[in-house]
């Protein structure tokens, strides 16, 4: 494609060199580098892009896009200078696979919890009522049937436009994905055309990135300044942050609640490990999924349904038969009838819309044990909040390890514990080996006692000093429930 046409939309400060030339490929990777391509010089958290300029030369890069110049330039290389190469490379990404987002509805959801099982209900859901669509989560991703492994929550530009082309290349209608407020700061949606966004809360997490809340809400609402007038903004007004959203947003403004007035309104009639009993719009519909957190899930699938044009009861009937994502609340009752829960829940929130959904399920005798550790290389200021709140919420409770990635994962305990109050240590015991300590859980488990082993969900591996080896929480709790399978 020639550089000029890859250009369109992008804000230049400065050109050096012809844009009349042919562009073979697009890479901010400099190992990636090949006759014919443009780089991205990045500055990012790690490392600066600015450094491998003259190799990806060296490599046969004609282009150079950068936030400033080196001081030696190449005669046969045209350098672009930009206020953000990252922003840069989402709208020339978007362009050289032929701008595929405006050649389907896609839906962003962002907040804290949730936006993997509203993502992941959605696009089941309109692949059940007939349409071809296209996923983009934490799990994995879909285009139709054919399952992509996901990296990160929302892809680098280049994966994800050209899975966005897969998608239409596929005939797709629809798609459906997270964003991230990592991919919101470092310009990952640039270029994407958005038809709607859905919001669904705002807690504790990822300030590691991010250093403050304010900030990390700032990314979250960044989001939905950037929609254009032709997308709705969908937003939950129980949350104290959902109309903040709203603020600045040219969308079209719809809200959704439980507990308030909203445009799409529904109420929890009764709630059982069986599934939820709701009220949605003044119809009365059973649904597979647990807990007020998934109440406010299934409003936020609902409500966007509805903004796409579709037949509510139509809507209603085919997510009452929908199940949730991987890794969220999923459970499993042994033939003793202990109930074994596995969740995704890494933030104190999270954690405590469990465990609240739990104990407001439970007859009242059966006892709560949570099994839960907090990852490392990650935002340190939540383990002694998410420790406080499962020991608040449950009857024993065994700190173990998850990811402790880099990190000595006797001190990411030992962080753990400092949220440990004196009312509680009784309850607490410290296994740092996470399958050990699955398994005392069980050990320690009678009839009718719950499960809860959070953190890492849907995961099937353990990352220790970079090796990333096969662990699956589900797999180990359901060998222990079922020894002789």
């Amino acid at each position: 494609m020639q550089l000029t046409e890859l250009l369109y939309g992008v804000q230049l400060l400065e050109v050096n060199g012809s844009t009349e030339k042919e562009i073979s490929s697009l890479c901010f990777d400099s190992r990636k580098a090949v006759p014919g391509c443009a780089f991205f010089a990045i500055k990012g958290t790690l490392s600066d892009g600015h450094v491998f300029i003259s190799q990806t030369i060296s490599a046969g890069a004609t282009a150079v896009v950068c936030e400033d110049f080196p001081e030696e330039l190449q005669q046969e290389v045209t350098y672009i200078r930009v206020a953000e190469p990252a922003a840069a490379l989402g709208i020339m990404a978007a362009n050289f696979y032929g701008n595929p987002s405006a050649e389907l509805k896609l839906v962003g959801i962002t907040g804290t919890n949730g936006k993997t099982t509203i993502a992941t209900l959605l696009f089941r859901l309109f692949r059940d009522m007939g349409y071809k669509a296209g996923l983009l989560s934490t799990v994995e991703n879909q285009v139709n049937d054919r399952i992509v492994p996901a990296t990160h929550t929302t892809p680098d530009p280049l994966s994800l436009n050209l899975l966005l082309r897969e998608m239409v290349d596929a005939g797709c209608d629809y798609c459906f994905m997270e964003v991230s407020s990592h991919a919101v700061a470092q310009h990952r949606i640039s270029g994407l055309l958005f038809s709607g966004g859905v919001f669904s809360n705002l807690t504790h997490d990822h300030l590691d990135f991010h250093k403050t809340f304010d900030q990390y809400l700032a990314a979250k609402k960044a989001f939905f300044d950037g929609l254009p007038k032709s997308a709705f903004a969908l937003t939950n007004v129980d949350d104290r942050n959902g109309l903040v959203m709203l603020q600045n947003t040219r969308a079209h403004k719809k809200t959704y609640a439980l507990k308030q007035l909203a445009d799409f309104k529904g109420k929890v009639l009764d709630n059982q490990f069986s599934g939820l009993h709701m009220e949605v719009d003044h119809e009365d519909v059973y649904f597979r999924l647990v807990g007020s957190f998934n109440a406010y899930n299934i409003m936020a699938v609902y409500g966007t349904a509805v903004l796409l044009e579709q037949d509510k009861l139509r809507t209603l009937t085919a997510l009452s038969r929908l199940q949730g994502a991987e890794g969220r609340f999923d459970y499993l009752v042994s033939p003793e009838g202990i109930i074994g829960i596995v969740d995704y829940a890494h933030t104190p929130d999270a954690v405590q819309n469990v465990l609240s959904t739990i104990q407001n399920i439970r007859k009242g005798t059966e006892q709560v044990i949570t099994v839960i550790g907090c990852g490392g290389d990650r935002d340190k200021s939540k383990r002694p909040v998410m420790a406080q709140v499962a020991c608040d919420w449950s009857d024993k409770v065994i700190f173990t390890s998850d990811n402790p990635r880099t990190e000595d994962p006797q001190a990411i305990l030992e962080d753990m514990q400092a949220g440990v109050t004196p009312t509680n240590s009784r309850k607490v015991l410290v296994i740092a080996d996470r399958k050990e300590a699955i398994k005392t859980a069980f050990h320690l488990a009678t009839k009718g006692d719950i499960i809860l082993v959070a953190g890492k969900g849907h995961e099937k591996y353990q990352e220790i000093n970079g090796v990333r080896r096969h662990f699956d929480d589900k797999e180990i709790l359901t060998a222990l429930f079922n020894p002789a399978s």
